[in-house]
């Protein structure tokens, strides 16, 4: 009744949708994406239960006590810290009891950056890979070693070498730990005024971009397989948000606790393109475990305009001007974004000539 060939060709054009949904399971992985040494995860295990058993994980402060609160600042690199300069006049603006320092700098590049703050704020540290979870290993290595560094270690900043302030320490210290108001989205209530005028900002809360629509959710979603993530990780708990976070020494503890979605996590994606660990670990492990203790936004301005190849837009010295930082300090969920990316290193000068007169005068 029907040709051979023509049924060959019919039998061929239904299978290729079947093909499309199971090349996943059958395929290899991509290559350009290492797994992570064993060694290296049987080290930072130990690393993330020492900071989990340390005494002080659940110390409380005030801004009146003889200890007070301390932010932590983990900055993640695999350059030159291009901006250390603008970040140290940043620093020199207040005592250093109120923050602490640290950097995770990947071993195969040569970091050099001027005396100053920066200097032997270096922590142990491993090779790092775009769009893979090594990405994730640095930055919860950066949050275990503050833990264990600093009990008064109370906020931990997670930035890049192409973040820059917006604002002076002090407007960024008080903003996270006595205004009642700078967070947009929770009306402050009675108690909060009360902690207030105690010199607390209690309950904390972590400044995290959490999203649950995106144009791609479930292409990222399936980068490791169709149902890999079952059952740790279902697809309506599956969140994406910025790598670039505030969270709270509980959050951090959170996040240094977790093995089952690591182990999620941890494995390699089938296309690069759509596999992004850091952007979608953090903000689905804080929604599943405390939806309520985040903001679900960052503080961490990123102009996504003219995205390529995953990157954000990239401002260069020409666009630098008193009316950017401005513009780029307005939010619409707290007072002011504190923090911006993405700038090109040749940014440093005319961001510096602007630090005095606009960025560090609040």
């Amino acid at each position: 009744m029907f040709s051979t060939p023509f049924v060959l060709s019919f039998a061929l054009l239904l299978s290729l949708p079947l093909l499309f949904l199971l090349a996943p399971h059958f395929l290899p992985p991509n290559t350009t994406q290492l797994p992570i040494p064993a060694a290296d995860e049987v080290s930072d295990q130990a690393l993330f239960s020492r900071a989990v058993r340390s005494k002080s994980s659940f110390t409380r402060f005030s801004l009146d006590s003889k200890t007070k609160p301390k932010i932590a600042f983990l900055f993640l690199t695999n350059s030159d810290l291009h901006f250390a300069p603008l970040w140290q006049r940043f620093f020199s603006k207040t005592a250093p009891n109120l923050y602490n320092i640290y950097v995770h700098s990947d071993p195969s590049i040569n970091v050099t950056i001027p005396p100053g703050v920066f200097h032997d704020r270096f922590i142990a540290s491993r090779r790092t890979y775009r769009a893979s979870p090594t990405l994730i290993s640095a930055t919860r290595r950066l949050l275990a070693t503050a833990v264990l560094d600093d009990p008064a270690n109370t906020f931990f900043a997670v930035l890049s070498q192409h973040c820059v302030p917006l604002h002076s320490f002090r407007y960024v210290y008080r903003s996270l730990f006595a205004s009642p108001t700078f967070d947009r989205t929770r009306p402050p209530s009675d108690s909060d005024a009360e902690l207030t005028r105690m010199g607390v900002n209690a309950p904390y809360k972590s400044f995290i971009e959490i999203l649950s629509k995106s144009t791609n959710l479930w292409k990222r979603y399936a980068a490791r397989g169709r149902f890999t993530m079952m059952p740790e990780v279902p697809f309506d708990k599956f969140r994406v948000g910025s790598q670039f976070f505030l969270l709270t020494r509980h959050h951090a503890l959170v996040v240094l606790k977790d093995r089952q979605l690591w182990k999620k996590f941890r494995l390699p994606c089938y296309r690069e393109d759509e596999c992004y660990p850091e952007e979608h670990y953090f903000p689905t492990l804080l929604s599943m475990a405390d939806p309520d203790g985040c903001t679900h936004y960052t503080l961490t301005r990123v102009n996504w305009t003219g995205t390529t190849n995953g990157h954000p837009y990239t401002y260069r010295p020409g666009e630098l001007s008193a009316k950017l930082i401005y513009q780029l300090r307005q939010s619409n969920y707290s007072e002011s974004y504190l923090f911006a990316r993405k700038f090109s290193p040749d940014c440093l000068k005319p961001l510096l000539g602007l630090s005095e007169k606009v960025i560090f005068r609040d």
